[in-house]
């Protein structure tokens, strides 16, 4: 596999590196010509000192408008919540047009194409991470990574040059990377999660007052 360094800022659209996803990629082109089926890029503010990192796109959400966490369940409690707190502003309107803006943060996934069923597989993962150490790396004011969901959190360790072991998950668990970044859990803001109650509006909430107070 190449090294970080050797990867394009954002994977090209008909990235090949994994047979698996590229194969689905090109089923969702002919299923759905109209959307936007590709590798989907980061969004948000070039000089951001919080990244939010979820896991990957979601069918019906960011594969088909082509911004993370839009268009499907999750995306109303993570943009209201980051509109509460001044990290973002505007309306959120589930569209890449909505007008939309963040400020001060980014928001990446850790796997940037649909993987069937929304697991990527660990092989996946490991091919994908030198976008997201790349993006972490390109930010010089970062402080915060707030990781959404185990596998976001297992990426975000791994590119910050964190170890596992010694960063285990839970929600609210803070942990410091060797560069001196936090990476703050929190449960994945997904549509089972919410109806479950796994996740509350509260308990996102008090995951970004942390993060502003430990990036403060």
């Amino acid at each position: 596999m190449p090294a970080p360094s050797d990867y394009p800022p954002e994977p090209p659209r008909d990235c090949p590196l994994c047979p698996r996803l590229a194969t689905f990629r090109e089923e969702q082109r002919i299923a759905h010509p109209d959307w936007f089926n590709a590798p989907v890029p980061r969004f948000g503010d070039p000089e951001a000192w919080l990244a939010i990192v979820g896991l990957a796109p979601g069918l019906q959400g960011a594969n088909r408008t082509g911004r993370p966490f839009t268009g499907d369940a999750s995306g109303p409690l993570l943009y209201e919540t980051l509109i509460k707190f001044g990290l973002a502003s505007g309306s959120y309107d589930a569209r890449p047009d909505d007008g939309l803006r963040l400020h001060g943060a980014m928001i990446v996934n850790a796997v940037r194409c649909l993987p069937p069923h929304n697991k990527p597989t660990p092989e996946e993962m490991r091919t994908c991470r030198p976008f997201l150490e790349n993006d972490l790396a390109d930010r010089p004011k970062l402080k915060v990574v707030v990781a959404l969901g185990q596998i976001a959190h297992q990426s975000a360790v791994k590119a910050l040059g964190g170890r596992l072991p010694k960063a285990p998950f839970g929600h609210g668990n803070v942990h410091r990377m060797p560069s001196g970044v936090i990476v703050v859990d929190s449960y994945h803001c997904s549509r089972y999660n919410q109806n479950t109650g796994v996740l509350t509006a509260e308990m996102l909430e008090a995951v970004f007052e942390r993060a502003i107070v430990l990036g403060s």
